[in-house]
């Protein structure tokens, strides 16, 4: 296996990153994370131009994009295979200990890990944590995911495959690494962006896709959705069969099917 570390290709067990980076001592960096199909990465531009959002939020300078590209192509060429996880890590770089950051200039990792389809359902779970949507980071893709490793650690103890947030005002958020749709009355419905969400790259194309509603949700609305479904970069659409000790028989149903259907076309329009 082969990966991008500052500037060029190396094997994985040479590749070296200082223990005194920032993204490793206090979680300051940004990350993307890519389905790659065959070698060819889906939405590049638009996780790109998400990279950048999240470092300006930081403090990062911008990420220098064509390099980026060169290395996901560099790295996607010399790892093929036919379903893969490509993973672009941008950090604060070589800094002193503590918050203060340096002034050695940001490191950029770009990985592939191979990876399979996702099932057509899955179970998730409520966890009693909150999103903060006044937070600094809300809305950025950073690598402080301590909390989401937490959480998601709590799912598979119960069999399940993510959990869901709600935010501190009670309103149903994300996932630890996805977004959520629900289906109210025959209408399609996700948490606003204001609700403290990731701006998911699947999110926005289902939106876009499916005319979903942006729709302020209580937590409790997963207990009378007709229908519930998960969207991200891996898992694309996928229906919910279960949410705590509510099982939804039929999953995937009639919208959400529509919806998956929807998002394989247009996606291989891409």
């Amino acid at each position: 296996m082969k990966l991008w570390v500052d500037g060029g290709l190396h094997d994985a067990e040479a590749a070296r990153v200082s223990v005194l980076d920032h993204g490793l001592t206090v979680g300051d960096g940004v990350f993307e994370t890519l389905k790659a199909v065959d070698g060819r990465p889906f939405a590049l531009d638009l996780h790109l131009d998400r990279l950048t959002r999240s470092a300006r939020g930081l403090g990062l300078p911008d990420p220098d994009l064509d390099e980026v590209r060169r290395a996901c192509a560099a790295v996607l060429e010399a790892n093929p295979m036919a379903l893969g996880r490509l993973r672009i890590t941008y950090t604060g770089g070589l800094s002193p200990l503590g918050s203060d950051r340096g002034d050695a200039g940001p490191t950029l990792v770009v990985a592939l890990g191979e990876t399979r389809h996702r099932p057509d359902t899955t179970a998730v779970i409520t966890v009693p944590w909150t999103r903060n949507e006044r937070s600094a980071l809300a809305g950025l893709k950073t690598t402080s995911y301590a909390e989401n490793v937490v959480a998601l650690a709590r799912a598979h103890e119960q069999g399940a495959s993510e959990a869901l947030f709600a935010n501190t005002v009670g309103q149903l958020c994300e996932g630890t690494g996805s977004n959520v749709f629900v289906v109210l009355d025959g209408q399609l419905h996700t948490p606003p962006l204001a609700s403290g969400c990731l701006a998911g790259i699947t999110r926005a194309l289902t939106v876009e896709w499916t005319g979903a509603q942006e729709t302020d949700l209580p937590l409790d609305v997963l207990q009378q959705a007709d229908e519930i479904f998960l969207t991200s970069t891996l898992r694309d659409v996928q229906a919910v069969h279960r949410v705590d000790g509510r099982e939804l028989p039929g999953a995937p149903g009639p919208v959400t099917a529509k919806a998956m259907r929807i998002f394989a076309e247009r996606a291989a329009q891409m």
